[in-house]
């Protein structure tokens, strides 16, 4: 969800839909002025042992803003986004990208999974994508 929606984000769950103490209880420890960066975010995914998606939906719950993407993709001021497209790209590189393409996009998740793969830097990952104009979709929390 964007900047717009602030407000809105415990409104793309169910009414009623319950929230974990703990969970909250550590969202409010990493959260501040109402903002959780990502990697704090996924901090809580290992602590916990939950799925990124669960954390996600507790992070709009409490209408906390996801900052600082781990992929440079939105969550930075003053530009939104970080990253910048790649000046050259390692030809393994492109060939993981091609391979996890479908309609010209990749979720963050195989964006991800490729960067542990070839032990890179994720916002290397997404600035190779970048160059190449392949988005990056479906956030791990849900953020977009």
């Amino acid at each position: 969800m964007t900047h717009k929606d602030a407000g809105k984000y415990a409104a793309k769950h169910p009414r009623n839909t319950p929230l974990r103490s703990d969970l909250e209880e550590m969202i409010n420890h990493y959260q501040s002025n109402g903002k959780i960066a990502c990697a704090a975010a996924f901090q809580i995914v290992q602590d916990l042992n939950l799925a990124p998606s669960e954390v996600g939906q507790a992070i709009d719950l409490l209408e906390t803003r996801i900052e600082k993407c781990q992929l440079g993709l939105f969550g930075y001021t003053p530009q939104k986004k970080k990253v910048v497209p790649a000046a050259n790209i390692a030809p393994e590189l492109e060939s993981e990208i091609s391979a996890s393409v479908s309609r010209e996009r990749i979720t963050c998740f195989q964006a991800w999974a490729i960067a542990e793969k070839l032990a890179l830097k994720k916002m290397d990952v997404a600035a190779a994508c970048e160059k190449l104009n392949i988005k990056i979709s479906a956030c791990q929390l849900g953020a977009f």
